[in-house]
């Protein structure tokens, strides 16, 4: 009985977790159009060694988001961003000093580091950090988001706003809006953390990725979640993978997307 009573619960490190997420989407080849150990993708000015000092720059960044959601845990839903958008600047700033300007994990640090911030902001107030809870309390923390920076503008000057007015897209922003609804509703339910190319082609089957949107149009996007269905309906080998791999490159498609989205996988999954 002694011994039962000595078992302390599970200390769980979304910070850690964050990390690992970027180590493993990074490691994992084939990727098809992503970079990986066997090649760029569809990047030119990226490869392997670059995502690495990315994340090297990156990763202590996630205990200050962590460290930042405990400071301001009583602030209100409304005030929260302003206080985590100084930090985001910062970790991205950061990483295009090791990249020397080369945008590599620019969602990521968005995604990941609203996850660190979230859990920060549960920690402080005693509440248990699991998939449910962590994932209502970034859509708490991200509400209006899509309004306020997509639908209300009407400059149309970034690559968000324009896909916003012309196709409705919401990106980054809206999943995360929505609690990362994607990613729970596509990924968790099949959660294998050594089954992450299955992960992968989950994900770009039903994504409306705003990368790909960006290189190739509606069509380009299109063509990968039916690429990645079929072979999801018919069964893939690794064989399969370096072919899409060759298509996407051809076609210049990179699923940087749901690239991201493994990594939020990552780490809600790690929560299970």
């Amino acid at each position: 009985m002694a011994g039962l009573l000595a078992i302390k619960p599970r200390v769980i490190n979304v910070a850690a977790l964050a990390e690992e997420a970027l180590w493993q989407e990074l490691e994992l080849t084939p990727k098809p159009g992503l970079v990986d150990k066997n090649n760029n993708g569809s990047h030119r000015d990226m490869d392997h060694a670059l995502f690495v000092r990315s994340i090297q720059a990156i990763s202590p960044w996630f205990a200050r988001f962590d460290d930042a959601g405990r400071e301001f845990a009583l602030r209100t839903d409304s005030e929260q961003l302003a206080l985590l958008r100084p930090i985001g600047i910062a970790c991205e700033q950061a990483m295009l000093r090791a990249t020397h300007g080369v945008n590599t994990h620019k969602g990521g640090i968005f995604a990941l580091g609203l996850l660190c911030f979230a859990a920060g902001r549960l920690a402080e107030k005693g509440i248990q950090i699991n998939v449910l809870s962590i994932s209502s309390q970034v859509s708490g923390l991200c509400q209006g988001m899509v309004q306020r920076e997509l639908a209300s503008r009407q400059s149309r000057a970034t690559a968000g706003e324009k896909q916003y007015h012309q196709f409705g897209l919401t990106g980054a922003r809206g999943e995360a809006e929505s609690g990362f609804a994607t990613v729970m509703r596509h990924v968790l339910p099949y959660w294998n953390p050594r089954a992450m190319h299955e992960m992968l082609l989950r994900l770009m089957a039903v994504n409306p990725d705003s990368n790909l949107v960006s290189r190739g149009g509606m069509a380009g996007m299109r063509y990968v979640q039916s690429y990645a269905q079929q072979l999801l309906s018919r069964g893939w080998t690794l064989k399969d993978l370096h072919e899409m791999d060759k298509q996407l490159i051809a076609r210049n498609l990179s699923p940087g997307g749901s690239a991201d989205l493994l990594s939020v996988a990552w780490v809600l999954g790690g929560l299970c």
